[in-house]
């Protein structure tokens, strides 16, 4: 059900909110795991490298559409915290049309570009067909990506985060099936592992859209609502252009990282693939609380009470430092007991695992406060400066990559993303702290 965030107390909405998602984000990451470690277990590691190798890019092109699907739910988040109905179903006809059309846009780019974009990576030869076929069907169902990510955007922005775990639920659990299936019974290979991804988050998307039109009588458009709007068109990609760069701005820096990494080697691809699918499976409870906070503040600057913003930044940070101290612990005891289950026995390559989520592990509480800081800008209606952060974290992770990563391997490697949390961090709290005087001056004035 819809939810209003801008009254009760900050720590019970926070962890409530935040729930479903990460149980929802985990869902994700583990029909995403399903993909490597079946791929791992009964295709081959050269298979398990080239799905591997095509994470950097995936992130550019699916973090650029998952950016301005969130940042379309900001302005829905913020009229719903106003109680203006009316004008959350304008922004959100209209968010549907300008997705519509960032996919067609966005589809036809990237098969065109897969294969120019791995040799600029430098994939090497053994798996470079692997990655493209995997990439090619990732880019073929971005339409399906974009559909749930934005139906989904659309619930957490009335409070709701409970329904889109329910059908991600469902996809989950269809998409390992279909796994199976293509990948054991039909011998489609790495092209399986992505056919089944793509086709589980449509079926989930199109889940969403149908329960949103059935539940919500405030989500049902009126006749005087189906038309484009341009002063709603501007603002959505006034907030989502940004948010959309950010993630592309910060994947430049991932791929110009898996390019350090392509060079050192197989051995190595293959262990920052393991690795990294351990790091997102931790990570992701941290990126779901900084969505909540995005939520929260644009339903209570939506409804002007303003002083609960910085409540609930403080609580949401606390939270967080708990969370990131547990994880370190648990990477660092239990790291290589996880790379297992990717069938990974060879010594050398479990040693490279290990060390890339131990030296991650322990600078977490900075990827936290990224976490945090920057969405609750975005849902305060900062999407500029964040994305400005974004630009500093791509920047450090290069320097990192183009510097160190020659001179000292893949322990620099390991290094580049804290790097860039740090600087990014910097910035970001600056601007913080800066933007949350503003805000709380409005809260004088209005009182």
């Amino acid at each position: 059900m819809a939810k209003e965030m801008t009254s009760g107390n900050p720590l019970s909405l926070i962890l409530k909110f935040s729930a479903p998602m990460i149980a929802g984000n985990l869902l994700q990451q583990l029909y995403s795991m399903c993909d490597t470690i079946i791929v791992g277990r009964y295709v081959g590691l050269s298979e398990l490298a080239g799905v591997g190798s095509t994470g950097s890019i995936c992130f550019l092109v699916i973090g650029f559409a998952n950016g301005i699907c969130t940042g379309f739910s900001i302005p829905v988040s913020q009229a719903f915290g106003a109680g203006n109905h009316k004008s959350m179903r304008k922004y959100i006809f209209n968010a549907l049309f300008l997705a519509g059309i960032i996919s067609l846009i966005l589809t036809t780019i990237t098969l065109f570009m897969s294969g120019h974009i791995l040799r600029l990576m430098k994939t090497p030869d053994t798996i470079y067909s692997y990655a493209y076929d995997y990439l090619f069907i990732t880019f073929a169902g971005l339409s399906a990506t974009i559909l749930y990510n934005l139906s989904a955007a659309i619930l957490r922005a009335i409070g709701d985060s409970k329904s889109p775990l329910i059908f991600l639920a469902l996809a989950s659990a269809l998409n390992i099936i279909l796994d199976l299936v293509c990948i054991l019974k039909l011998n489609m290979g790495v092209a399986g592992a992505g056919f089944a991804t793509v086709f589980s988050q449509g079926v989930s998307g199109i889940l969403c859209m149908i329960y949103m039109y059935k539940k919500y009588d405030i989500l049902r458009f009126k006749k005087d609502e189906i038309k484009i709007s341009i002063k709603s068109d501007l603002r959505l990609l006034g907030i989502g252009l940004p948010m959309a760069l950010q993630f592309s701005i910060t994947a430049i820096g991932s791929i110009v990282l898996q390019s350090s990494v392509n060079q050192l080697g197989e051995l190595y691809v293959t262990a920052s693939t393991a690795a990294m699918k351990i790091h997102m499976v931790f990570v992701g409870p941290m990126e779901c609380i900084g969505i909540a906070m995005a939520t929260y503040c644009g339903q209570n600057l939506g409804a002007k009470k303003y002083s609960r913003i910085s409540k609930g930044i403080k609580t949401s940070l606390c939270i967080s430092i708990v969370y990131c101290v547990i994880s370190a612990v648990i990477l660092s005891i239990f790291g290589g007991t996880t790379a297992l289950l990717f069938d990974i026995k060879e010594a050398d390559v479990l040693s490279q695992v290990v060390l890339y989520l131990r030296i991650n592990a322990v600078f977490y509480p900075t990827l936290g406060l990224l976490f945090i800081i920057r969405n609750s800008l975005q849902g305060m209606g900062y999407s500029v400066l964040p994305m400005l952060a974004g630009v500093t974290e791509m920047i450090a992770r290069c320097i990192v990559c183009f510097v160190f990563v020659s001179k000292f391997g893949y322990t620099a490697a390991c290094l580049a993303s804290p790097a860039a949390w740090i600087a990014a961090d910097i910035l970001l709290v600056a601007i913080y702290i800066i933007k949350i005087k503003e805000i709380n001056k409005k809260e004088v004035v209005t009182v």
